[in-house]
This record gives structure tokens, sequence and C-alpha cells, in this order.
């Protein structure tokens, strides 16, 4: 289960890099076993039929695994998710906010020019969008107390894309990492995934954890030192440190999210 961390006294920051004297060493070997595991039990899988339309995985994959109550998918919620996501994005590179749902709408929209959810935010009565701002707000006030200062030398990228390309090209793994800090060069691991939610945690958090950790060491040949979330909603954030047992547990959670859609193909 993941480590649960109260934000206070320190920040979500310093919990999230951690005490670098404990750290283990850079894992750089893991990565070629994962990648055999998870083509083999594709190939199981697919029988060896390869599909003509690549099947693409990503972190809600694994959130929907098995009953789920989630209720994250109306336009309101994936737009806060996106807003917030924002505010982190301008929080890590030092920018200085004082609207959050203003600042991170602007940003937005420098990075998207039209889309469903925009057109969804532009045609929203004024009380509908005093009641959207209201709440994106109150998720990054959260957000703003609770992470603490990102220093630049811990080398801090927001969404942060990967893709894995599994059995030629017929599944690929997708996935975005809302900040990542550290670097894969060194003799000790560094490397630390950070994902912000606007829900609460639950099973569907944990599996999307594992899911960021495996994609990043399939990505770079290093296994990360640690994954966390944090969620706006509770102010609760997980943790787990990464290692071969998370790992091999990851990829039996691919390959069952991959066994769940072609059964029903």
């Amino acid at each position: 289960m993941p480590t649960c961390t109260d934000p206070s006294p320190r920040s979500v920051v310093e919990a999230l890099r951690g005490d670098r004297g404990t750290r283990p060493r850079a894992d750089l070997t893991s990565a070629s076993g994962l990648r055999l595991i998870l083509e083999d039990g594709i190939f199981a899988l697919l029988h060896n039929v390869l599909p003509a339309t690549p099947i693409v995985l990503r972190a809600s994959s694994l959130r929907q695994l098995g009953p789920s109550t989630d209720i994250s998918e109306s336009a309101h919620a994936r737009v806060r998710g996106i807003l917030v996501n924002h505010v982190l994005r301008l929080l890590s590179v030092g920018a200085a906010i004082t609207d959050p749902f203003e600042d991170a709408l602007r940003a937005w929209r420098l990075e998207v020019e039209s889309g469903e959810l925009l057109d969804f935010v532009e045609r929203l009565q004024a009380d509908d969008l005093a009641r959207l701002a209201t709440d994106v707000t109150a998720h990054s006030v959260t957000l703003m107390r609770s992470l603490g200062p990102v220093n630049h030398y811990w080398l801090p990228r927001s969404a942060m894309r990967a893709t894995q390309m599994l059995c030629g090209g017929s599944v690929i793994l997708r996935d975005v990492i809302d900040l990542m800090v550290g670097t894969t060069v060194g003799e000790f691991a560094s490397v630390a995934l950070f994902d912000v939610t606007t829900s609460p945690l639950g099973e569907g958090a944990e599996r999307a954890l594992r899911y960021h950790a495996l994609v990043q060491t399939l990505r770079s040949g290093v296994v990360p030192l640690r994954t966390s979330c944090f969620s706006t909603a509770t102010a609760e954030m997980w943790s787990l440190d990464v290692d071969g047992e998370l790992l091999t547990r990851s990829a039996d959670e691919v390959l069952c999210a991959l066994a769940n859609i072609t059964s029903h193909a």
C-alpha cells in the first residue's frame, strides 16, 4: 500500500525528494526484463495474431480496472483537472499566481487554441463559469499551500509525455507525468514522479502510480526513485518507493488491462 504522507509540516516537494542519504543505487538492468515480461505476455494474449490497429493503453486504462464509481469524467471535472495541472506547471517554474483560475485558463488557451473542453468553457453561462472558477481556485489553493518551492537544481519538467511501443507497435503505452524532478544520470536513483488529481485517492490512483513508474523505466532504462500522487480534494499524498516488485506488479496490471480490452474486442 502507498505511504500516506501528510504535507505538514514539510512540503510535498520535500516529501517527494526524500532523504538523499537513503537513496538506492541506480537500477540500470530491470528495464530489459520488464520489457520481456510484457512482450511475452502480449504475444500470449494476442495468440501471435497482431491487431491491424495498435492497442493504446494509458494511465486511465489502469485507473478504471474493475468496478468503479469514478465520476471524474464529467466535463466540469475534466476542465478542473486541466486547469489545476496548469497551476502546477506555473508553480514548477516559479511563476507568481495571483488568480489561479484566470492564470491557468490563460496558460491553457495559449497552449490549446480550440477543442471540445475549451469550447465547453466558452459556452458556460456566468453562474456556471463562476462555480467552475470557485472550484478551480479551491483546489489550486490546496495545491499551492502544500507543494512548496520547486528548486530549479532539481531539473523540474512538467507535462512529460512518454510513448513505448511493444510487439512491433501492436501495443502502445502512453503516459503523461504531471511533474518530474531529478536525473537519470548518476550513481544513485534520483528521479521522482509526481501526479496531481482533483479526485480523492483510491485503488485506481495506486495502479496509476505504478504505471507511471513502469513507463518511465521502459522509456529511460533507469528505475525511478519514487512515484507519488497528491489529491487536491483531500490534501492527501500517496508515495511509493519504486522497486522490482512494484514494477513487476505494474507489468501484470498492464497485461490485465490489455486482456480486458481484447476480451471485449
